[in-house]
């Protein structure tokens, strides 16, 4: 048989010619980078299970989003730890609870910076659970009425976006009926649309301090075994008004990224978690893989699904791989 009149090599011959003709590029554009606040002054507290990454005190939030800022990173999302918690969440929705504050003082040394804030009472809450509990039950309806009350303090204050990380029914729409009726039209809502009952978040709940105190999350975040459910999801939270979808995590998740943005013209994000984050650095500090290498590729599979923005704590260190 005579040899193909194709040879796809061709196409991979010099770095330049497989550059002309990438179909995916990963930028710094492409990145959000989540921020642990802590009360305090001059607090930098290492998180064991995220090396490379700390709980902040407020004071320290400028010079680090200046940073990013400089690295071409576009935005933020903020994660508070109060030093109170209680059955209500209460430091949630205080106008000057700590996360509160950090928009304030992220917004006055670096204006440009898009902040982008979690809206989840799990932090603030003694249980540890993303709604009110009644009895051995997290209840839905009661708890709408203090997230829409947290993405209004947020919003106050100069949040850009707010991000319902709850899965409670409605929040979409309890949140936005808040911010339109309270002067707040332009500020966005990013939902956490598809977010899934996973075993990925383990060192998240280290950093956050929010590990449930019984039982688990599965009564309200989604099935790992359900493609279908995310779809109705995501639609109902069109539906709501929400401005930006979410898939949460992202790596195990792939096929449901891909699947959203196929069905649905909207901004997507997908969350590359704080487990991904970790196994990636357990691995690279044993030398089993290229730490950068794989750090860059995972990013761009994220992206090649069809992601448009990343939340990642890679966030810094693949903006300075990327900007060469």
């Amino acid at each position: 048989m005579p040899f193909p009149i194709h040879r796809p090599r061709r196409l991979r011959k010099s770095a330049a010619i497989q550059r002309m003709v990438r179909e995916t590029v990963l930028t710094p554009d492409d990145l959000i980078l989540p921020l642990f606040v802590c009360e305090g002054k001059n607090v930098r507290t290492p998180i064991g299970s995220m090396p490379g990454i700390d709980r902040l005190s407020i004071d320290l939030l400028g010079q680090e989003v200046k940073e990013a800022h400089s690295l071409g990173i576009p935005a933020v999302i903020l994660f508070g730890i109060p030093d109170h918690k209680d059955a209500q969440g209460t430091e949630a929705y205080n106008p000057d609870g700590v996360v509160q504050r950090a928009i304030r003082e992220i917004k006055s040394k670096v204006p440009e910076m898009v902040v982008v804030t979690d809206v989840c009472i799990d932090e603030y809450t003694d249980h540890g659970h993303c709604g009110l509990v009644e009895g051995d039950e997290v209840v839905n309806d009661p708890t709408l009425e203090l997230l829409a009350r947290m993405s209004l303090t947020h919003a106050d204050c100069g949040a850009d976006i707010v991000a319902p990380s709850d899965m409670m029914d409605g929040r979409v729409q309890a949140i936005r009926k808040a911010l339109d009726e309270n002067s707040h039209q332009s500020t966005l809502i990013m939902s956490y649309a598809a977010k899934y009952a996973s075993a990925f978040y383990g060192p998240f709940r280290e950093a956050a301090d929010s590990a449930p105190q019984f039982g688990d999350r599965r009564s309200y975040q989604m099935d790992p075994g359900n493609s279908d459910e995310a779809l109705r999801e995501v639609e109902q939270d069109i539906e709501e008004g929400a401005d930006i979808l979410m898939v949460k995590p992202a790596l195990p998740y792939l096929d449901i990224i891909r699947r959203v943005r196929d069905t649905f013209p909207v901004p997507l994000a997908a969350y590359n978690v704080s487990g991904e984050y970790s196994m990636l650095m357990a691995a690279a500090e044993k030398g089993w893989v290229d730490g950068d290498r794989v750090m860059l590729e995972v990013l761009l599979s994220i992206k090649r699904a069809g992601a448009q923005m990343i939340l990642t704590y890679s966030a810094m260190p693949a903006a300075r791989l990327l900007n060469g």
